[in-house]
């Protein structure tokens, strides 16, 4: 009994919401880690800094992965077995990491340019895990209670944290600014400019690439516990709320053991207890249903957000900060990281009720998404990028947007699991369509109409 207090908080098994924590992290860690790696893969690479927004552009493609499983649960009733799917993902995602170790540089031509193809096919496999991930694990996590879901945007968040953490150990972003010798061959001329020299990482790219690996073993480990252990079976959510069925059966048995067991006076006080506590689930849950218009307006948040934080920004972060120096392009990407579990940290312990709320604080967000792809635009020369403070309002800028939007995001989910399995299907089918509109926007500028124009880390 001590022990099992110990392991308590409030409604929260504190162990459970920590396996909850590490099979999130298996979400997208794989892909975001590649991305992390991007200044020790790029040198090495023929597309150079483009490369992102090739990254970026073809998540897009593999969204065929959550629109088959949503054909699925709608064909089936939302009884499609979501535990083999999800297997057969993290399966997937485990021989891609492995398979990346050993064959990211392989290149060859196509359409006569030299392609990264090895790298990008597999970085195909790894985006069909994670794209896929959105649709599988939300409504798997319907099969806890609502408190845990906040555990599950944790560990989304700390997928960019943790690598970003193992890619600081690793040496990567360490540069230096070395005035080199050229030879400009028209004339024999030798002349001097500053070039960025980037120094050899602590560790090889093949070695982080197998961490990335043992990180999607341990999320299908974790994922095996949800399901099979039986200490975290006993917090598995017998009775769903917004299923009618399940209540309309409740009720019944309700009545027929009154009607049965009506002369026990102990197993009457039972059933006036059971019957209480459903009728206050009842009211719960028809004081948290959403109407038709509100669902679908919260909808509508989460493809916006994800359309931002998800497909437009990560693909214009070096256009947005390099300007600014090296250190605050990676000092961005870093503690954006950081915020990304902080806010779904802040969002457990004071949690949004209203859509009003949300909806303000998506809107700071927007107009912080808005400075950043300003900033993008105006590259090589951005507003204040040769004022000292321009670095540092870049980095808050980029920090409070990660925290505002990530916090929106839990908080909108959050609602959408009170809503029952198939709102959590549809949150995460959103969120895949946010993500694929503006990843499809920003290749077409950044590779199609050439907007946006890098700047060089050493100038």
């Amino acid at each position: 009994m001590i022990r099992e207090r110990w392991c308590r908080y409030g409604e929260i098994n504190i162990l459970l919401y920590i396996t909850v924590i590490i099979f999130g992290i298996g979400s997208w860690v794989a892909v975001n880690g590649l991305l992390i790696e991007l200044p020790v893969i790029v040198p090495h690479l023929p597309e150079g800094w483009t490369l992102p927004s090739y990254l970026i552009m073809i998540i897009q493609p593999a969204n065929i992965g959550p629109i088959v499983v949503t054909l699925a649960y709608v064909r089936t009733k939302d009884t499609l077995n979501e535990k083999v799917v999800i297997y057969i993902i993290l399966t997937i995602g485990t021989l891609a990491c492995l398979l990346l170790s050993l064959f990211w540089k392989n290149t060859s031509f196509v359409a006569g340019e030299e392609r990264s193809t090895a790298l990008l096919t597999l970085h195909f496999f790894l985006s069909i895990v994670d794209c896929t991930s959105s649709v599988l694990f939300l409504p798997f996590m319907s099969l806890f209670k609502v408190e845990y879901m906040t555990g599950y945007f944790i560990g989304e968040g700390m997928s960019g944290l943790i690598p970003s953490l193992v890619a600081l150990g690793q040496g990567v972003g360490k540069i230096s600014c070395e005035n080199v010798s050229v030879l400009d061959t028209s004339t024999n001329l030798s002349s001097f400019e500053i070039q960025t020299v980037y120094k050899d990482p602590y560790f090889p790219v093949e070695h982080f690439f197998l961490f990335l690996c043992a990180m999607m073993v341990l999320c299908g480990t974790a994922f095996s516990l949800l399901n099979y252990l039986p200490y975290f079976k006993k917090e598995h959510v017998t009775l769903n709320n917004s299923d009618e069925r399940s209540r309309k059966c409740n009720k019944g048995n309700l009545e027929l053991q009154n009607q049965q067991k009506v002369n026990n006076y102990e197993t009457v006080e039972s059933l006036l207890h059971d019957k209480e506590s459903f009728v206050k689930l009842k009211v719960s849950s028809a004081q948290g249903s959403l109407s038709t218009k509100t669902f679908v307006y919260l909808l509508c948040l989460v493809v916006w957000i994800n359309a931002l934080t998800n497909g437009v920004l990560p693909s214009l972060q070096t256009y947005s900060c390099l300007p600014y120096g090296y250190d605050a392009y990676h000092l961005a990407m870093t503690l954006a990281n950081i915020a990304n579990p902080s806010a779904c940290i802040v969002a457990l312990i004071l949690p949004v009720p209203t859509s009003l709320v949300i909806s303000l604080l998506t809107l700071v967000g927007t107009c912080l998404s808005i400075f950043i792809v300003t900033t993008a635009v105006q590259s090589p020369f951005p507003v204040m990028y040769d004022d000292p403070a321009g670095p540092y309002i870049v980095v808050t800028t980029w920090i409070l947007m990660t925290f505002l939007m990530v916090f929106s995001k839990v908080s909108l989910a959050t609602l959408f699991r009170k809503q029952g399995k198939r709102a959590l299907l549809w949150c995460g089918a959103m969120t895949q369509v946010g993500s694929l509109s503006g990843g499809i926007i920003t290749y077409l500028l950044v590779n199609v109409a050439k907007t946006f124009h890098s700047a060089a880390a050493c100038s």
